[in-house]
This record gives C-alpha cells, sequence and structure tokens, in this order.
C-alpha cells in the first residue's frame, strides 16, 4: 500500500484505484504462513504425549483439551460480544454517544472483540476436533508399540523438536515484521492531495510523476527497502 502511495500519483489524486489484489495476496500469504505453526501444535502434540506417556494419559490429555478449550471459547464469545454491544450502546447515545471519550474506548474494545467472537472463539472448535481426531488415529500405534521404548521416544522427542523449531520460527518472523519499517519512516514521501493539494503530473515523467516529486520520493523509497 505505502508503494502506491510512493510512485502512483493517480492513486493518490483519486484519479485510477489501487492494486487491491496485491494487498489481499500478500495478507492471504502471510495468514496462511502463520497458519502452519497452531497448525503443527494440534498435530503433533497429542502425538507426542502418546507415544512419550501413554494411552491414558492421551486420555487426559484431551479432557483437559476440550474442558479447557470450551471454557475459552465461551469467554472469547461472551467477552468479544460484550464489547461489540458496547459501542452500539455508546453510539445510540448512552455515556455520551459519538465523539465521546466513552465512544473512543469502546472503538478500541470493539476492534478486539471482533476478533474474538468471529475468529479466534470459533477457531477452538476446529482445534479440538483436530487434537481428537490425531489421537483416535495414533491410538492403535500407541498401544501396540508400548513396549518399544526406543520407538516411542524417538517419536516423541521428534514431535518436540519440530513443534519447538515451528514456534521459534513463527516469534523471529513477527518480531522481524515489527521492527522491518519504522513507524517514522511508512509515510515518508506519501502526500495527500487534501492536504497538499494535487500536483501536476509532469508530461517528460513516466507515470504522471513531476520531477520534484521523483527526486523527494527515491531517497524515501531507497530507506524504505
Amino acid at each position: 500500500m505505502r508503494n502506491q502511495f510512493l510512485f502512483f500519483s493517480s492513486v493518490t489524486a483519486t484519479t485510477e484505484k489501487p492494486d487491491y489484489s496485491r494487498v489481499v495476496d500478500i495478507v492471504t500469504r502471510d495468514s496462511l504462513r502463520e497458519l502452519i505453526t497452531p497448525g503443527l501444535l494440534a498435530v503433533l502434540a497429542p502425538i507426542a504425549v502418546g507415544f512419550a506417556l501413554g494411552y491414558q494419559p492421551l486420555g487426559s490429555y484431551l479432557a483437559g483439551a476440550i474442558a479447557v478449550g470450551v471454557l475459552m471459547a465461551v469467554f472469547l464469545a461472551n467477552s468479544g460480544g460484550a464489547w461489540d454491544n458496547a459501542k452500539k450502546l455508546v453510539e445510540d447515545g448512552n455515556h455520551g454517544g459519538k465523539g465521546s471519550e466513552a465512544h473512543a474506548a469502546t472503538v478500541v474494545g470493539d476492534t478486539v472483540g471482533d476478533p474474538f467472537k468471529d475468529t479466534a472463539g470459533p477457531a477452538i472448535n476446529p482445534l479440538i476436533k483436530v487434537m481428537n481426531l490425531v489421537s483416535l488415529l495414533i491410538a492403535t500405534s500407541v498401544v501396540k508399540y508400548s513396549s518399544n521404548t526406543g520407538l516411542r521416544v524417538g517419536v516423541a522427542v521428534g514431535a518436540v523438536i519440530v513443534i519447538v523449531v515451528a514456534i521459534v520460527i513463527s516469534k523471529r518472523r513477527s518480531h522481524g515484521m515489527g521492527e522491518e519499517t519504522p513507524a517514522g519512516t511508512e509515510v515518508t514521501g506519501a502526500v495527500s492531495p487534501a492536504v497538499e493539494g494535487a500536483t501536476t503530473p509532469a508530461a517528460d515523467v513516466p507515470g504522471g510523476i513531476s520531477a520534484e516529486e521523483t527526486a523527494d520520493r527515491e531517497p524515501a523509497a531507497k530507506h524504505t527497502e
């Protein structure tokens, strides 16, 4: 999005629509990549518990996961709905209405509440289903190879190593994304026509960007890269 405002003056001048497809593609790829870690955790955690501790601890693990997961899902759904309804209550004229400090606070709460009730809470249901399904699939192997200590230790250690590596990579990626672009450089070179006024594109510069804008934006683009 930043590059579109930097290098395409027609988007800033509202004469051309931005390239939404590229933004959606980036967000979709990142979301699928971030889904790898919780997916591996749901699949490999029952394998590690089953082969390392046996079928009885595996059953206890599933019982605890179901009990805690249901409580967490109910908590996320109720709290998210409460934050969402609080914003609607204030917008109806209560506690100062729109534009008040209470409304600003409920907007922040609704920003957290919507993912709680629409994504995080419902996502626990497939998480529990995946763990139960994997446990059913490996149950016969856990019982069959209960006397083979070497195989059990090898499978359990391998599953734990994969889980740890996935978590570490995910944490490093999220930490790196937070430091990749400092907040002070995100809007560098972006000119809003509503504040500054739209500039007249120069005919000798490709893409409709004037020579002065190009000279100002090149250092910002290099700094961003």
